[in-house]
């Protein structure tokens, strides 16, 4: 198969934006240079250019992340009307249980998180908006990879998983048996796999007009969890999932 050309110049600008994106704090160009291996002439070049276009911002000795890729990622967002839909939903969860509700998407072995409601009620959170999570170590990506058949997941998946915590699903196999079950029961769940001291569950809410595939989730600290609670949050994550699908497909 013939290989795929690259612009050099936007490969180049989008390692540079991957550090950004990454950092809380305005990088410094000797950080950029380390990461991305680039020249400084060339570095250079590329950051004027990108702070033309607001892609980025100057602060001090450093640079961030630009107003245009926020204004620019928020397209993404608005293509299928999900965003509405899933507010008025979560707004209603909330409401009911005071628990976090999530929205993702999946991209390749990833999970990108994609809307959230907030409850009350403080947790930490791996889930900020836009940010990525291992699929095989979350409930919203064992929702979403219950899409695939099991020949797309061998593809997808190396035999040995990453593990995020001393409770990660490692082997594919497992993850594959798991995965049969969540196509059974449509609800997805794991327990301080992602994050130490987390319960998440999670249901498939459908694929969109363009082809989003999409799932809901709530994540619970593992100390609010009690067998009868878990229940009611299962049935309202499902209803939820359900609930998503019908309007998108109605849209």
């Amino acid at each position: 198969m013939e290989k795929a050309y690259e612009v050099p110049a936007l490969r180049r600008a989008q390692d540079i934006l991957d550090v950004l994106a990454n950092a809380r704090e305005p990088v410094r160009v000797a950080t950029l240079r380390e990461a991305t291996g680039l020249s400084r002439s060339t570095l250079y070049l590329l950051l004027d250019s990108l702070q033309r276009q607001h892609w980025v911002e100057n602060r001090g000795d450093g640079y961030l992340i630009g107003v245009k890729l926020f204004e620019l990622g928020n397209a993404y967002v608005r293509h299928d009307g999900y965003q509405s839909v899933f507010r008025a939903l979560a707004a209603s969860f909330v409401a009911t249980h005071d628990e976090v509700v999530q929205l993702a998407t999946l991209d390749g072995t990833d999970v990108v998180y994609i809307a959230r409601e907030d409850s009350r009620r403080p947790v930490r959170l791996v889930s900020d908006l836009g940010s990525r999570l291992p699929a095989h170590c979350s409930a919203l990506g064992k929702a979403l990879l219950a899409t695939l058949s099991d020949a797309e997941l061998i593809e997808l998946l190396p035999e040995r998983l990453t593990a995020m915590t001393p409770r990660t699903v490692t082997r594919r196999t497992a993850l594959l048996r798991e995965l049969e079950v969540v196509r059974e029961t449509g609800q997805a769940s794991e327990h301080e796999e992602s994050a130490a001291g987390l319960a998440c569950f999670a249901a498939y809410a459908g694929q969109t007009a363009f082809g989003k595939r999409l799932a809901v989730s709530t994540s619970i600290p593992t100390g609010r969890v009690e067998h009868k609670r878990e229940k009611q949050i299962r049935l309202a994550i499902m209803r939820m999932a359900v609930q998503i699908g019908a309007r998108l497909a109605s849209a």
